[in-house]
């Protein structure tokens, strides 16, 4: 149904079933109050929504609804939250005011809603910037105004992504990039298992869709076999579990499609090989204060019965996770010499462990638990009060608090603190006080000296040695990974240099004074003439002589403005929308026609090329991203740079298809592993390719390692559908254990 045909009587029908649903889920939780503003909540979304519908063509208040429901019931938030969800695209996408939310429901719901209102459409486009990370920084910055915000919209991206089949690839490329990129990370900051798992999950579906579906094929037909094994693993624990005379449930979990694949990679192993496919979780129901004592005394029970691998066990109740995660980790050799993966916790650590963040609020002040989230957010709001270039620099240092490994170390009293792991000494002396970082001029690390770039392991004691003296150098940002210390540095550089500028722009409001022109109305246009990203490095560098007085030259004033030659032309050039600066890299179509459309057309009325990072080949899923200077370039889905250009340029995204009609040639690098036979294996893969398959190789080189061997070999193929044949028959060769393609450049 086309977008604009008003919503019909039949069709308001099944809308209010479906709210009629929401309210059933809810009854037990909701006041009379409650009841009355979810209910005008509604009305207000379903009048302003009325006209709008969703790209598959069922009406647009069928996803606000979907949302209060996965907020209430997935995330465990309660009716204030369901209200704004309700409501969260109405001030963007309607008439519906601020106002009017303000005056109907409150400045509670008036606030979380206009943090989920996206920047409207009048943002100015900036070279060095991104409006999508602008629109980030936006939804973060209110974490610690009301964490509400990111929840709901972690629902609302759920829901889109569940829902994404109707929206065009691109379109799904764009959102699967911004999800792995900002919203996967924060999903499991906060906790929220499950939500992260399908995030990831459905990205790679977008992603790498042959890869899901062999892959959840696999899982398809190893589910029966998997669920006996996970029964007699289970049947001699049984009658110990129920004698601990505490309620208790066993539950099978197979890994997520998307982390059994990241183990196949990072493994360099087959899908058969992966011994942890599944874990083994025991759920207990006990009082807080007995928690820790079941879930050892299940501990010993289990390995009572099966032999345990000693440097597998994760001791999460001793210490959670940074994002409140507890829970009792180990491995044992179960039936059949298998590795079983068992997670021991009780039903409350479980619903924190499932719904994370909301959870853990409901059980606020147990165990002092409060400041697993009260100290995160403490750091949110330091990198939030520093000021940063542009939006991307600040969505950079916040990537770095969504850590998902972490390192626990001590100070010299004792406390501990939860770092990322790969954090470095200088990092923790940031984490503890920011003037501790500034001044720190030694660290020890178990009473030894270290560097301060020294990557901290668990267990370390830390101690900083400062001096008043000490100021932050260029230097240290080298040392530092997380995004406090790296926000600080850099405001402290900014401060320093502000200081020393001084005299620069002493002598530049001289100047301006002269030409009698208002300096505030001028200052900024000579700063991006002579290339400096901001006054300050413009005051500095005129201080330090880096630029001097006489270089603001060629000018005209016209209406009290200083206006340089071809400055109009170059401003015009920054701002020219997508389509100005594709036609301005138009070129007359070569005889022999290119077998890539972009935006449906061939490629080669472009100034193209195929990007080196990844390397596509005919048959690869593809996109086209506008660089600044170097034309077009074709990048493969799944590119390890696909995430970031998709993710913050998407507006300089264009659709890329190939064109089966046409034959190439493209080269890739296959990473061949398997056991070292001796020289006989280089034989075999060269007669296998050369002589069987009939594939021209362009390189070969080998290294045998202690029994196995890795080769390199670069081939020469038409597209993808061949790529995968000589794939699947290397694999299939006695000795081979994977063949993965690499991102590698050939010249």
């Amino acid at each position: 149904m086309p977008v604009g045909v008003a919503i019909n009587q039949e069709e308001l029908k099944d809308v209010r079933a479906k709210f009629d649903e929401l309210l059933k889920l809810m009854e037990f939780r909701l006041q009379d109050e409650d009841k009355a503003n979810i209910e005008k909540a509604y009305e207000m979304a379903i009048e302003a929504h009325k006209f709008q519908r969703r790209k598959s063509g069922e009406p647009y208040i069928f996803h606000p609804i979907e949302v209060a429901r996965i907020c209430f019931q997935e995330i465990g938030l309660g009716p204030t939250a369901v209200i704004c969800a309700l409501l969260h695209d109405v001030v963007e996408d309607t008439p519906v005011s601020l106002n009017e939310i303000l005056e109907l429901f409150g400045p509670k719901v008036s606030i979380i809603v206009d943090g989920l209102t996206k920047l409207d459409g009048t943002y100015n486009i900036d070279t060095n910037d991104s409006p999508q990370a602008e629109n980030f920084k936006k939804v973060l910055s209110t974490l610690v105004v009301d964490v509400r915000v990111v929840l709901i919209k972690m629902a609302d991206r759920l829901h889109n992504l569940r829902t994404i089949s109707a929206q065009p690839k691109h379109k799904q490329l764009k959102i699967a990039a911004e999800t792995d990129f900002i919203y996967t990370p924060l999903a499991h900051r906060l906790g929220l298992y499950n939500i992260k798992t399908e995030f990831q999950d459905i990205c790679l579906k977008i992603t790498e869709p042959e890869v899901f579906q062999e892959l959840s094929n696999k899982l398809s037909e190893s589910d029966q076999a998997r669920n006996e094994y996970i029964e007699q693993f289970i049947s001699p624990l049984k009658a110990e579990l129920t004698q601990l005379g505490a309620p208790f449930r066993v539950l099978g979990r197979c890994k997520a499609i998307s982390s059994i694949y990241t183990k196949i990679k990072q493994s360099k192993v087959n899908f058969e090989e992966i011994y942890d496919i599944f874990a083994v979780r025991i759920i207990i129901d006990v009082p807080v204060e007995k928690e820790k004592s079941f879930c050892w005394q299940i501990y010993s029970i289990i390995t009572d019965v099966y032999k345990p691998i000693p440097e597998r066990l994760k001791d999460w109740i001793t210490t959670p996770k940074g994002n409140g995660y507890e829970s009792l980790h180990t491995t044992v050799i179960g039936p059949k010499g298998k590795y079983v993966e068992v997670q021991i916790r009780t039903e409350r650590m479980d619903e924190i462990a499932e719904k994370g963040f909301a959870a853990h609020w409901k059980y606020k002040g147990i165990k002092k638990q409060e400041n697993v989230y009260d100290n995160w957010l403490d750091n949110i709001r330091e990198i939030l009060d520093t000021k940063h270039t542009n939006a991307l620099d600040f969505i950079n240092d916040f990537k770095t608090n969504l850590f998902s490994e972490e390192v626990y170390v001590f100070t010299p009293k004792g406390d501990m603190r939860i770092i990322p792991k790969g954090a470095t000494a200088l990092d923790f002396a940031f984490e503890i006080h920011t003037d501790v970082g500034y001044h720190a001029t030694a660290i020890k690390v178990n009473n030894k000296l270290v560097p301060m770039g020294y990557k901290l392991n668990n267990g370390d004691q830390v101690q900083v040695v400062t001096n008043k003296n000490q100021k932050p150098t260029e230097d240290w940002l080298k040392m530092v990974v997380t995004g406090k210390a790296k926000s600080k540095i850099r405001s402290a550089m900014k401060e320093e240099r502000r200081k020393v500028g001084e005299y620069g722009k002493e002598a530049l409001e001289r100047k301006f004074k002269n030409l009698k022109l208002d300096f505030e109305d001028n200052v900024d246009i000579v700063t991006k003439q002579l290339g400096f990203k901001s006054r300050i490095d413009l005051f500095y560098g005129l201080s330090m002589d880096e630029v001097k007085m006489s270089d603001i030259k060629n000018y005209t004033i016209e209406n009290g403005k200083i206006v340089f030659k071809k400055e109009e032309e170059d401003q015009l050039n920054k701002e020219a929308p997508i389509a100005e600066e594709l036609r301005k890299i138009q070129r007359p179509a070569k005889a022999n026609r290119s077998n890539i459309l972009v935006n449906g057309e061939p490629a080669d009325i472009y100034k193209y090329s195929l990007a080196s990072c990844c390397n596509p080949v005919q048959g690869d899923d593809i996109f086209a991203y506008l660089t600044a200077t170097a034309g077009l370039k074709i990048h493969r889905t799944n590119c390890s740079n696909a995430v970031q250009l998709l993710a913050n340029y998407g507006y300089r995204v264009l659709k890329a298809d190939w064109e089966d009609s046409v034959n190439s040639s493209f080269v890739v690098e296959l990473l061949v592993t398997g056991i070292d036979s001796g020289p006989g294996v280089i034989q075999s893969l060269s007669n296998e390719l050369s002589n069987k398959l009939g594939i021209n190789i362009k390189s070969f080189s080998i290294e045998g390692k202690e029994g196995y061997f890795e080769g390199r070999i670069g081939i020469i193929v038409l597209n993808k559908d061949q790529l995968n044949m000589v794939v699947q028959s290397l694999e299939k060769m006695e000795g081979i254990s994977s063949v993965v393609r690499t991102d590698r450049t050939f010249k």
